[in-house]
């Protein structure tokens, strides 16, 4: 492995930032402050950076956040342009969905206490709504807007405390996520598929606007979305009652950290028509592979005709911006700001969101130059039912020599142990190697747990 060429691939993205700062020494600071990120720092902030960048005081990195001149918007391009060019595939998905920011008091832009599916209950917290480009070549957010509640858009007052500008009105969190959407496309016009949850699957608007510019996509609904068929109109639920057993296929949407992610699978054409091609929109359902058969239902649409594997895949897909939300809390500090302004808030995570994309570039460069020994799959399978279980090939047991690729946490874990302790390299490269080795061989065994249990829970064709 080679940390040299790592770090001199975050040198080349940095040298792309130029134009986006007014002098060198805010975008010194930054380099400093995304250095800080990739640190193995425990917590994130302006104090404990500072520290790591050996400065007097966490002045610069306070003024960096607050106060220097610098676009931050220009940056956030920069690295969208950057994931294009190395994560882009004609099936790549671009994935919406909002994480929380927990916080105390009532300061900070956009606090107030809603609900945060980071934690799973109501709390004081602000809520940012993001979008991750996720494709088989990796993953990695590309933009980001805070939502601002209507108790905050109209006291202009309090708005005004937090640096709010006075142009910002109240907008739901699909109109900030179509503003995402409409900013990728302008810069790029490559968008093959928008995947999202509920929130954003229940808008007309956004499912509108991706009609008429012929993006397909796969948006989660809730159980109780009326749609229209051959049979009437009838609630997705019910809808799922009335499929044939022989309707339902299984697929895995691509494979997990352990093993293919196994589902039942129903297609079901409705009578609603949309796009300037006139297509009908479809339902697509996902039942789990358990007793309660928990069920999951997505409204559909495609410009052209497409198979059910590729809806599983881009179903599938949307998990990845959880993953990009977890390891970019965990890794690069997404979270640990202490910052109260609103443009505050998005430099911070803009300069997180760099360090991140560059984690999952470099991640992916190294899987290119060393491709692993059973590459996992990256889009959805389908498997055969019969009376067995499922036709599921076993893997070969890992050997001694066989590792998992680098993972954006090995690589910051590897970058900072080169750069800050006296441990010989070729002990730190042993370590890392010996982790990799064993994570193989827990991946192996995972696999195999869910084979055995994809067998257990089959559903039997019926007799004919």
């Amino acid at each position: 492995m080679d940390v040299a060429v790592w770090e001199a691939g975050l040198e080349e993205l940095f040298a792309r930032l130029s134009d986006c700062f007014r002098s060198d020494q805010p975008r010194v600071q930054a380099r400093a402050y995304v250095a800080g990120l990739l640190s193995r720092t425990e917590r994130k902030n302006g104090w404990t950076l500072a520290e790591f960048s050996q400065d007097a005081g966490p002045q610069k990195m306070q003024r960096l956040l607050n106060e220097y001149a610098w676009d931050e918007d220009a940056v956030g391009d920069v690295v969208r342009s950057y994931v294009v060019e190395n994560l882009i595939e004609p099936d790549g998905v671009l994935v919406l969905d909002e994480t929380g920011f927990i916080k105390k008091g009532k300061k900070s832009a956009g606090v107030q206490r809603q609900y945060s599916g980071t934690a799973g209950r109501v709390e004081n917290c602000q809520i940012g709504v993001f979008a991750a480009y996720v494709s088989g070549k990796g993953r990695a957010l590309v933009d980001r807007e805070l939502y601002l509640p209507e108790s905050w858009t109209e006291d202009r007052a309090r708005c005004a405390d937090a640096g709010i500008p006075a142009r910002m009105g109240f907008a739901t969190k699909p109109l900030l996520a179509l503003d995402m959407i409409r900013r990728f496309w302008l810069a790029h016009r490559e968008i093959g598929w928008v995947a999202g949850d509920e929130v954003y699957g229940a808008d007309p608007e956004l499912r509108d606007w991706l009609e008429e510019h012929r993006i397909g996509y796969v948006l989660a609904v809730k159980r109780d979305t009326a749609v229209t068929t051959a049979v009437g109109r009838h609630r997705v639920d019910t809808l799922a009652v009335k499929v044939p057993a022989h309707a339902w296929e299984t697929y895995s949407c691509a494979d997990g950290s352990k093993g293919p992610r196994l589902y039942d699978w129903a297609l079901v054409d409705t009578c609603d028509y949309a796009g300037p091609d006139n297509r009908p929109q479809q339902v697509l359902i996902r039942r789990a592979r358990t007793e309660e058969g928990e069920l999951a239902f997505f409204l559909t649409h495609s410009p052209r005709p497409v198979p059910l594997a590729r809806l599983i895949t881009v179903a599938g897909r949307r998990w990845g911006i959880e993953e990009c939300f977890e390891s970019a809390k965990n890794e690069v500090g997404l979270d640990h700001y202490q910052v109260r302004r609103y443009h505050a808030w998005y430099r911070h995570i803009t300069l997180a969101i760099l360090a991140h994309t560059w984690l999952a570039v470099t991640a992916l460069r190294n899987r290119e130059e060393h491709p692993p020994t059973i590459p996992p799959e990256r889009t959805s399978v389908g498997y055969q039912r019969h009376p067995d279980g499922l036709a599921i090939a076993d893997q070969p047991e890992p050997d001694r020599h066989m590792m998992i690729p680098l993972t954006l946490s090995e690589i910051r874990h590897l970058i900072a142990l080169f750069r800050q302790t006296a441990i010989p390299r070729d002990v730190i490269t042993w370590w890392s190697e010996w982790r990799r080795r064993h994570q193989a061989l827990g991946r192996y065994y995972h696999y195999q747990t869910r084979i055995r249990a994809a067998q257990r829970n089959a559903t039997p064709i019926p007799a004919t």
